[in-house]
């Protein structure tokens, strides 16, 4: 939280893309925040005695502060993807190329978060291995099964506006927790009610009851214990 006040007080983020810290991002998408540094920063690496360097998978929507990486919603959306893949086995460069010949397909520079690459992604895939020549890296039936549960999984819990993910329901799927850019900065908030999860949970720390913190915040006790146990779950990993 501390982090945040500091980071607001030097220079207010802009407003509908969202707004993470490294470590905020690697929070919700329960991934090391390492590795969000090196998709996103790059990193350097030595083969056969000789230095050289490996850029980023894309861009972060926000400028960096300094040598601090600060992401947009759709930054977290494509990393929420590039974990999955990670996940399931599927090695990075494959996921690489993919990405790369994504964004020529969806002309989009983010293109796991878009509603062509869900109905597309397939498509994308084989073309993207055919093209990179990189078919060897992985048995290519499985492979195909992998990516496409990946893809159908993933976006059952994403909400899509005007062809790109416009909003994200972190916990388990349903409709009373939301991660929306256009509201709170992306912060999980309670969806009816626009109250931060972190903001319920911690009261019901304080407080000691479901019930009262409801009645304080003029929040269903249900919505209450959701945003509870998603503190919780995101405590957990």
């Amino acid at each position: 939280m501390l982090e945040r006040v500091k980071t607001a007080a030097r220079e207010a983020p802009p407003l509908g893309i969202g707004y993470y810290t490294v470590s905020e991002a690697a929070r919700l998408i329960r991934m090391p925040a390492r590795n969000i540094n090196r998709w996103l920063g790059g990193y350097a690496f030595k083969s056969a005695g000789k230095a050289g360097r490996m850029p980023p998978l894309w861009t972060p929507e926000l400028p960096a502060d300094g040598d601090h990486l600060e992401l947009g919603f759709r930054d977290l959306i494509e990393l929420r993807f590039v974990q999955a893949f990670i996940e399931k086995d599927l090695d990075l460069r494959v996921i690489r190329s993919c990405m790369e010949h994504a964004r020529t397909y969806v002309s989009d520079d983010r293109p796991f978060s878009t509603r062509k690459f869900q109905t597309d992604g397939r498509t994308i895939f084989l073309d993207s291995l055919r093209a990179s020549g990189e078919r060897e890296l992985i048995d290519l039936r499985k492979g195909q099964f992998v990516f496409l549960g990946v893809v159908e999984r993933t976006f059952k819990d994403l909400d899509l506006d005007n062809e790109v993910v416009a909003r994200w329901r972190p916990f388990r799927g349903k409709d009373t927790i939301v991660i929306d850019p256009q509201r709170s900065f992306g912060q999980p908030i309670a969806a009816e009610f626009g109250v931060p999860t972190v903001a319920l949970a911690e009261a019901v720390k304080s407080e000691g009851s479901v019930e009262r913190v409801a009645r304080l915040y003029e929040v269903s006790p249900s919505v209450v214990r959701d945003a509870v146990r998603f503190e919780e779950y995101l405590l957990a990993a």
